[in-house]
């Protein structure tokens, strides 16, 4: 269960193997059936793939979160806050404030939105779009999908370049103001300043994160769908 929040730190490891369980008690006997021996070498190879296929779909989903995460540490950055952190518990690691509150918004509505929903049935599909079968055990595909994580960094630079043009201006200011003034401390100043700023920039662009959130997972799941029928037509 490497999905976004079901792969989760936070939730237990007995709870993501009941749901891994559940979904498959109800996943398996709708799915197209397959001819290989479950303890053959060709049945080996399939449950390879499909760990690999599944771990790749979870990965393009985990892009989505990230870039929130990554574009919540520019901003943080910008606004003099990137010593500030705290300790994430979905992933396990320290981050800044700005990237926790990016990502408990962002889960909160991808949680509205039934986003959970989503990737199960995404999931789903994918065993009518990509059927079970050796002979599409072939990796080729997984280049393309790992290279397509290049618009995660474009999507935090966009969350993040409405403070990065702003906060660089202030920055700016107060360089031509302290070369002006060198008896000017824009230290004492130009950080409260900055504080502020910040705060006031994240008044105003927080409420576009659900749209940005809307069209990461949109370019995620179409990215899914087209490289699960690019491998059904065998470049898989």
């Amino acid at each position: 269960m490497a999905m976004p929040l079901f792969g989760s730190k936070v939730v237990p490891v007995r709870i993501r193997l009941v749901l891994a369980l559940a979904l498959t008690v109800v996943i398996a006997p709708v799915i197209p059936a397959t001819s290989v021996a479950a303890l053959s070498v060709e049945g080996g190879l399939l449950v390879m793939q499909q760990f690999l296929i599944g771990f790749a779909m979870a990965l393009v989903l985990q892009m989505v979160f990230q870039a929130f995460a990554i574009g919540g540490q520019i901003v943080a950055t910008q606004m003099g806050l990137g010593f500030a952190s705290l300790m994430d518990p979905q992933n396990g690691v320290a981050v800044s404030m700005v990237s926790q509150l990016y990502t408990v918004l962002i889960t909160l509505v991808f949680l509205g939105l039934n986003g959970h929903l989503v990737v199960i049935q995404v999931l789903a599909e994918s065993f009518y779009v990509l059927p079970l079968g050796v002979e599409r055990a072939s990796l080729g595909g997984f280049w393309q999908l790992a290279g397509a994580g290049s618009w995660m960094l474009a999507g935090s630079v966009l969350i993040a370049l409405p403070a990065i043009g702003a906060l660089s201006l202030v920055n700016l200011t107060f360089g031509v103001m302290s070369r002006a003034a060198p008896q000017l401390n824009p230290f004492s100043i130009g950080f409260p300043l900055t504080l502020i700023l910040g705060f006031w920039v994240l008044l105003f662009t927080l409420p576009n994160a659900p749209s940005h959130l809307v069209n990461l997972t949109d370019t995620a799941l179409t990215l899914i769908r087209a490289w699960l029928e690019e491998g059904n037509n065998g470049g898989l």
